[in-house]
């Protein structure tokens, strides 16, 4: 599990001072390049190998507002992989008290520059095992 910390910025708030939904799928992004970085697998090293890691799917369940001026922990697990796709889990807290607002999941595959699917433990043996490493038991 990597842990990355996000502080609320006013253009992500509506009227009322809270978080709008949308930003929580962009919070993941960020966490997950982040967990990427931590791993060794930057995401432009990634690309400039001729890699894109498209997502497939993304969803969030909200369970308490954020508002502006606050700051989040974003946990971030590898939650299963495989030749082809895989997925990351997200639980968004508090950093004080670890209460939980909200948590998600991003499922991704692996595709090259044209857009066709690739096996990465034919392509790119290393990077696979960097990944198959970081699964979270």
């Amino acid at each position: 599990m990597q842990e990355y910390i996000h502080k609320v910025q006013y253009y992500e708030t509506d009227k009322m001072g809270i978080v709008h939904h949308s930003n929580y799928i962009r919070w993941f992004e960020e966490a997950r390049i982040d967990y990427l970085d931590k791993i060794g697998i930057s995401y432009k090293s990634l690309e400039g190998s001729g890699f894109i890691c498209p997502v497939l799917s993304v969803q969030c369940n909200y369970k308490k507002s954020v508002i502006f001026g606050t700051s989040v922990k974003i946990c971030t697990v590898l939650k299963s992989f495989g030749n082809v796709r895989f997925t990351f889990h997200y639980v968004v807290c508090d950093p004080e008290n670890g209460e939980e607002h909200a948590c998600g999941e991003s499922t991704h595959c692996f595709i090259d520059s044209d857009g066709k699917v690739i096996s990465l433990k034919k392509m790119a043996p290393e990077l696979f095992d960097c990944f198959g490493k970081h699964i979270d038991a």
